[in-house]
């Protein structure tokens, strides 16, 4: 299964619709937003995505309410299982409890936001992927990591460029 993970979108609908139409382009069976959407009125964009979206809240996502009745976003931790491979998410406001969740050795893959840098690396046995911003407001670079649960890899690209900026082997 191909995933595609974003986050800290920040209400950046331009930014937002680019990473939707680069996110359809690769064909993702399913996407993955590790918080702080802003507002439900991103829902506009993420709802042209061809795969279905989970997501967590971030620091940022003040109208929860609305959030959950635009795309069904409820949890601050998610649990997903794709092809055998077990995935935490969470924003990781919190970087004790990020470091716990890739520590428990429950999961193959913690994905985490809130630093709007992308990053990939080990932490114990767990891959730990950052996917950075699709905004772009901090790091000025617009980007979204790919998890391919069949080949068992991750990559993060730049979605104005398509530039690869990251990949590990898991």
């Amino acid at each position: 299964m191909l995933v595609g993970i974003m986050s800290d979108t920040h209400d950046n609908l331009p930014a937002i619709r680019k990473a939707v139409e680069f996110l359809n382009e690769k064909n993702v069976e399913l996407v993955i937003h590790a918080g702080d959407f802003i507002a439900p009125f991103v829902a506009r964009e993420l709802g042209k995505l061809k795969a279905p979206l989970k997501g967590v809240f971030g620091n940022n996502d003040g109208e929860r309410k609305g959030l959950y009745e635009a795309l069904g976003v409820c949890d601050e931790i998610l649990e997903i299982e794709a092809d055998g491979m077990k995935m935490a998410v969470i924003h990781g406001t919190d970087e004790r409890i990020v470091k716990a969740l890739a520590r428990s050795r429950l999961y193959d893959v913690v994905i985490v936001g809130h630093t709007h840098r992308y990053e990939i690396r080990e932490e114990g046995r767990t891959i730990l992927v950052n996917p950075g911003e699709v905004c772009g407001y901090l790091t000025g670079i617009k980007s979204v990591a790919l998890l391919d649960t069949r080949r068992r890899e991750v990559k993060i690209l730049d979605i104005e460029s398509g530039e690869l900026l990251g990949a590990m082997s898991l």
